[in-house]
C-alpha cells in the first residue's frame, strides 16, 4: 500500500505537468500559426509550389500539380488571385505539362531581369527519361492583369543516375544553379544544374550528396524547397516538418545541406507541399493542397 501511495504522489504531479505543457504549447505555440488567410481561387486545388515574384510587390506565384495545363497564379500574400499565367508546355503531353511540382523565381540570362522557374518534376513511378523545367521573363503585367501568356524556354532534364520522383526544386541565385531534391527513399539526393542553357537543351544534373531526414515515410517526404533571394536561407519541407539552414559566406548550398538543420514550428497542414520565404528573408509562407487551403505565415530564426 506504502508503494502505491508513494507511486501516485510521482505521478500525480507527472500527468498535471504533462496537461500543462500540453495547454501551453496549444495557447503558444499551436495558437500562433492560425491560418493568416487562405486561397481564395477555386481552380487552385492542387497547389504545390509558391514562389515570391522578383518585381512586384505583395505577389507569390503558385502552380498546381498533375492534372492541371500548363499555367501558373501570380497571387497576393493574402491568397487572392491576380493573374492566371498561361504557357506552351510540351506538345506531346495531353495537357501540356505532366507534373509540375514546384515553382522559383530568380536571375537567368539576361542581367538585372526576373525569371519564373516552373518544375515539371514528378515523377511517381520514377519512368520518365526527363524531366523538364520552363523558364519564362517575369513580367510587371502579371501583378494585376487577369490573364497573360508566357513564352517558355524549357530545359529538359536527365539523373544521372536513373529517374527520380521530386516535387522541391530552388534556384541559388548566388551561383546561378537549380537545385533539385528528390522526394522519396530513406535519404533523398541533391542535384543541381547551371541556370545558362539554351530552349529544349538536354542536360544531365549533377548529384551534389544525399541528405537524411528522421521519421516515418511518407510524413518525412520531401515537399517543397526554397532559397531566400539574397542567397543567404534555406527552406526544405516535408510533409510533416520544416528544415532551416543559414548559409555560411563561400559556402555552396549542397554543403550547406550536408549541416544539421534547425527544426522550425510548423503547424501541420492536410497535404502541404508548398514553402516561399518573403522577398526580404525575414518570414516565409507555407499552404497546401485543397480547395480554398489556408495560408500559414512564420518568421525565420532571428526576426
Amino acid at each position: 500500500m506504502f508503494k502505491k501511495r508513494k507511486a501516485l504522489k510521482i505521478f500525480v504531479p507527472v500527468l498535471c505537468l504533462m496537461v500543462i505543457a500540453a495547454f501551453a504549447k496549444h495557447r503558444l505555440i499551436d495558437n500562433k500559426h492560425l491560418p493568416e488567410s487562405h486561397l481564395y481561387a477555386k481552380q487552385m486545388d492542387e497547389t504545390s509550389g509558391l514562389a515570391a515574384s522578383g518585381l512586384n510587390e505583395d505577389i507569390y506565384y503558385a502552380n498546381n500539380d498533375s492534372g492541371d495545363t500548363s499555367r501558373f497564379f501570380a497571387i497576393t500574400a493574402e491568397g487572392k488571385l491576380k493573374t492566371t499565367i498561361y504557357y506552351m508546355g510540351n506538345k506531346a503531353e495531353r495537357l501540356g505539362v505532366r507534373d509540375c511540382e514546384d515553382i522559383a523565381v530568380g536571375p537567368g540570362p539576361v542581367k538585372g531581369k526576373s525569371y519564373v522557374y516552373v518544375g515539371d518534376i514528378g515523377d511517381n513511378g520514377a519512368k520518365r527519361k526527363f524531366i523538364t523545367v520552363y523558364r519564362a521573363e517575369e513580367r510587371k503585367a502579371w501583378g494585376k492583369d487577369s490573364i497573360a501568356h508566357a513564352v517558355p524556354v524549357p530545359l529538359n532534364l536527365k539523373y544521372p543516375d536513373g529517374p527520380k520522383d521530386a516535387e522541391a526544386m530552388a534556384i541559388d541565385p548566388v551561383e546561378k544553379l537549380l537545385y533539385i531534391i528528390t522526394k522519396r527513399g530513406d535519404s533523398v539526393g541533391v542535384y543541381t544544374s547551371p541556370l545558362k542553357y539554351k530552349a529544349n537543351d538536354t542536360v544531365t544534373l549533377t548529384f551534389r550528396g544525399r541528405l537524411f531526414f528522421d521519421g516515418l515515410k511518407p510524413f518525412k517526404w520531401i515537399t517543397a524547397a526554397d532559397i531566400s533571394p539574397d542567397g543567404k536561407q534555406v527552406l526544405v519541407k516535408s510533409y510533416q516538418k520544416v528544415y532551416y539552414w543559414q548559409r555560411t559566406t563561400g559556402q555552396h548550398i549542397w554543403q550547406t545541406l550536408q549541416s544539421k538543420p534547425q527544426e522550425l514550428v510548423y503547424k501541420q497542414e492536410k497535404q502541404g507541399e508548398a514553402i516561399a520565404f518573403t522577398p526580404d528573408g525575414k518570414g516565409y509562407y507555407t499552404t497546401s493542397e485543397g480547395v480554398y487551403a489556408p495560408i500559414y505565415y512564420y518568421k525565420t530564426p532571428g526576426n
